[in-house]
């Protein structure tokens, strides 16, 4: 299964970077709430897609909203704005024997705080066309023990959804399993009705079976019951190789269980001669074509660790690191070759990591918009076609007989136009360092010359996106509604303009129109 980096709620226990920061919304609330009215069949849902899930012409895709195409591509039902979604962001996603689950959260304000929380999981029987809602697993107070073998543990209740957010789902022989860090790991074998939590190593040992003496508490976060917060209690990341093979990931290593969940022994940077390159494990994935094993490894609390991609080519024994310094999110295969997805790339590799290569200059054929980012969450492949979901739209490659060659294709959803003076820019607000700028505008279906310049808030110049430049159909158009151009949130000397109030001027065919844009690093 695909799992999915929405990254990243452990990182935020870790170094203090927020939900917010790390997955940049593409659309605000309002305008979300405009795009659902606007029941804007036929374009995806969201425009940062962080899973990908294929089965033949079935494409689903998620991230600020669930998307799926029965037609490989070609039309999209959106779900935003549903009364099943509303305005939900999607965490989760998952396929098993043709059953689709999803995991949801928001954001609110508590204590004059935002704060993120897990809404749920959601499973559909008939590819959308009804849904069942399952609640956050939470624990009841009293839930202060749990039983493993012969031992009665401590553990810690978690009893609200604030931070319990599912985050990736894997599926066993009649189990459910999701890792939802402030919740930890799950498995539920009455498809959500009832969840039981899942008992594996504390941060000090490398083994637990239920034989063994153990006194330790099943701690995700820290609180009163349980005095320790063991890292490797908060999962993010899990898959099955086989009916009865679990790997998870979390903040303190890799835990493997070859009996269906029951025994673990753990893989970490510390007890192995040859380990992973970080214990905080935000992503997993297997090919099943050459039986590898695929981390994304990030650097957690211990001395020497690195960013890299890791690989173990005997079930976790032993590990080779690849891309050191790489933040990967999620992985992909196709036939031999897995694909790696980074802040800088999507990389791929056909000999288990001795090389890999980057698609160069991702144009879409038609309308030859260019992807302006580097920036990918999710990765598959169905026969010829790739699919590469960033935080700048969708992209699909049908590739020819060399790597990352072919016919590109980019989707991502804009608000339409309901007259030919309308413009807007999104994300807005915009981070530079993140994300890139796309204002979208109309020429009245016309080939005409465009300048678009950028303003501070007292409008002096900052610099001149584009000058004298024809635009209109079919150069650039986005939809039948509007153009796209870019701004890297960038002054005319190259440098990254502070935080404030910016404005753009769009000079189009003889008319001209302003619009504002609020820059937040």
């Amino acid at each position: 299964m695909i799992r999915i980096f929405k990254y990243i709620i452990i990182l935020m226990m870790l170094t203090g970077i927020t939900y917010s920061q790390v997955i940049p919304d593409n659309f605000n609330l309002t305008q979300k709430i405009s795009l659902a009215k606007a029941k804007a069949d036929g374009v995806i849902a969201s425009n940062a897609i962080t899973d990908l899930i294929v089965v033949g012409d079935t494409i689903w895709a998620a991230g600020d909203g669930l998307s799926v195409s029965f037609d490989n591509g070609i039309s999209w039902k959106s779900f935003l704005g549903t009364t099943e979604f509303g305005t939900e962001g999607i965490t989760a996603l998952a396929y098993n024997n043709g059953v689709v689950w999803v995991a949801t959260s928001h954001k609110e304000t508590k204590l004059g705080e935002v704060v993120d929380v897990g809404t749920g999981l959601k499973y559909t029987l008939n590819n959308g066309v009804s849904w069942t809602s399952v609640p956050q697993p939470v624990d009841n107070q009293n839930d202060t023990t749990i039983n493993y073998g012969v031992n009665i543990l401590r553990a810690l209740p978690i009893t609200i959804a604030v931070n319990n957010i599912t985050f990736d789902i894997a599926f066993t022989p009649g189990t459910v399993w999701i890792t939802s860090w402030a919740g930890g790991l799950r498995k539920s074998t009455d498809y959500g009705t009832t969840w039981e939590r899942v008992v594996i190593p504390p941060d000090y040992l490398d083994e637990i079976a239920p034989t063994d003496t153990l006194s330790f508490c099943l701690s995700p976060s820290a609180g009163k019951i349980c005095s320790e917060g063991n890292l490797n209690h908060s999962a993010f990341s899990v898959i099955s190789t086989n009916d009865s093979t679990l790997y998870v990931g979390t903040a303190g290593g890799i835990n493997k269980s070859t009996d269906g969940g029951i025994s673990w022994r753990k893989f970490n940077h510390q007890n192995q001669a040859n380990p992973i390159s970080g214990n905080f494990v935000v992503a997993l994935g297997f090919n099943k074509n050459n039986n590898s094993l695929w981390a994304a490894t990030w650097v957690a609390e211990g001395t020497g660790e690195f960013y890299s991609v890791s690989l173990s080519k005997d079930g976790g024994d032993n590990w080779t690191s690849f891309l050191n310094g790489e933040r990967t999110h999620n992985f992909g295969f196709k036939g031999d070759d897995v694909i790696a997805v980074s802040d800088n790339g999507a990389f791929r590799s056909s000999n288990l990591g001795a090389t890999w290569i980057t698609p160069a200059t991702i144009k879409d054929s038609q309308t030859n918009i260019t992807l302006k980012t580097n920036t990918f969450f999710s990765a598959t492949s169905q026969n010829n076609d790739i699919w590469l979901g960033s935080n700048g739209g969708l992209v699909k490659l049908t590739e020819g007989v060399s790597t990352w060659t072919g016919n590109w294709k980019l989707f991502f959803v804009t608000l339409p136009f309901t007259s030919t003076d309308e413009n807007y820019a999104f994300p807005n607000p915009f981070s530079p360092r993140v994300e890139t700028l796309k204002i979208k505008y109309s020429t009245g279906g016309k080939s005409v010359p465009v300048t678009i310049r950028i303003f501070d808030f007292g409008m002096n110049y900052v610099s001149t996106i584009i000058q004298n430049v024809t635009r209109g159909n079919p150069a650039l158009s986005a939809d039948n509604t509007g153009v796209i151009d870019y701004w890297d949130g960038r002054d005319a000397n190259g440098n990254y303009v502070p935080n404030g109030i910016y404005f753009y001027r769009i000079d189009a065919g003889g008319s001209v129109r302003f619009g504002k844009i609020l820059v937040v690093q």
